[in-house]
């Protein structure tokens, strides 16, 4: 079942107060912040974006801001993970609009061939893969692997025959640390590791990826032949090819990331904190990191780097929208962007 009010009212009074004033103030900050600010311009990446295009910062004050989708409508809807919350943009006059009240801590968004939006929900102590709009159709498509809860679902993509793949990169240092506060100090109970997860339709989920320090972006090439994911704390996305069966071969260091982050998550590696990725209609995937969005072509070729900061912190998340799905918009800290492109993303899926 979907956690819902009932749930919410389950939290500590602490913790409930809390939400409703980030809420709140999410909300205030956001409506008096909704006047694009130009914070850079773009280099030149042939067939991708114009040197000097803007970049303009389209929205501010929310309390944390992840995984847009440009949906098929022409609209775009992103999480408001921290707020619990997801919303929806008119790409057309900026005015955005509360989609779901309660998303049970949402972070990445996924738009099924038949337009339900299925989430990756990260609230401890109901972690899961489900459906979360419209509400008549709210479904728990899988909440455990081998009788242990999953850990922090973060994103994930939706196959056309249904199928899902996710991430589930666990807790940074900080994150563990918050959940000890949120319990009184008791020491977490065993978790399962950093993975990758397929679940076919209507089945349980399969392990399809679990050398990975922090596997958090993942995305179809065009064709939906090919799965890429990225490792916040490695400096390859990683690419597999799919199986008529939605399984994986054929492991594959795909592209090298250039970008660094000055942060630290406790985890070691290499910190380009890769997170959320896209693809446009010539197959280019485009990769959220500390350096900006990276541009990788089909053969994992390094294009470029759109050298956008999601202040104070690294970009999350990243995606192509609006009614000709040429603007490209980056979310991450609370904020949301977007450059106008000459590359084009898919007409065939939602990202």
């Amino acid at each position: 079942m979907f956690i819902g009010v009932n749930n919410l009212l389950k939290k500590t009074p602490i913790a409930i107060s809390f939400l409703l004033l980030n809420m709140s103030f999410s909300f205030l900050v956001a409506q008096e912040n909704d006047i694009p600010i130009i914070v850079g311009v773009a280099s030149d990446i042939p067939g991708v974006v114009v040197r000097g295009s803007q970049i303009h910062r389209l929205l501010t004050g929310f309390n944390g801001l992840d995984d847009p989708i440009g949906l098929m409508d022409g609209s775009l809807v992103f999480a408001e993970p921290d707020a619990l919350k997801i919303h929806q943009l008119d790409t057309e006059t900026n005015q955005v609009a509360v989609l779901v009240d309660e998303s049970n801590e949402s972070h990445g968004i996924s738009e099924a061939s038949d337009g339900r939006l299925i989430s990756a929900q990260a609230w401890d102590g109901s972690t899961r893969i489900g459906v979360i709009y419209p509400p008549e159709s709210i479904e728990v498509l899988a909440d455990s692997y081998e009788g242990m809860p999953f850990s922090r679902p973060n994103d994930l993509i939706v196959a056309s025959n249904g199928g899902v793949y996710f991430t589930d990169p666990g807790l940074t240092s900080g994150q563990t640390e918050e959940l000890i506060e949120r319990y009184g100090g008791q020491p977490l109970a065993p978790r399962l590791p950093p993975t990758v997860y397929y679940i076919p339709p209507g089945g349980e989920p399969v392990k399809i990826e679990e050398n990975m320090i922090r596997p958090n972006g993942i995305q179809l090439n065009r064709a939906e032949t090919r799965l890429y994911i990225s490792d916040s704390n490695g400096d390859h996305v990683i690419a597999w090819d799919i199986l008529p069966s939605g399984l994986l071969e054929n492991r594959q260091e795909f592209g090298v990331l250039r970008g660094r982050s000055n942060r630290d998550n406790g985890l070691g590696g290499v910190k380009t904190f890769a997170d959320g990725m896209a693809v446009d209609d010539e197959d280019r995937l485009y990769v959220a990191t500390g350096g900006g969005i990276e541009v990788l072509g089909p053969q994992g070729e390094h294009l470029g780097i759109i050298p956008v900061r999601c202040l104070p912190r690294d970009c999350q998340n990243v995606a192509f929208g609006g009614p000709m799905k040429q603007t490209l918009y980056i979310a991450g800290a609370g904020s949301l962007y977007k450059v106008e492109m000459i590359a084009k993303g898919l007409s065939t899926r939602a990202k």
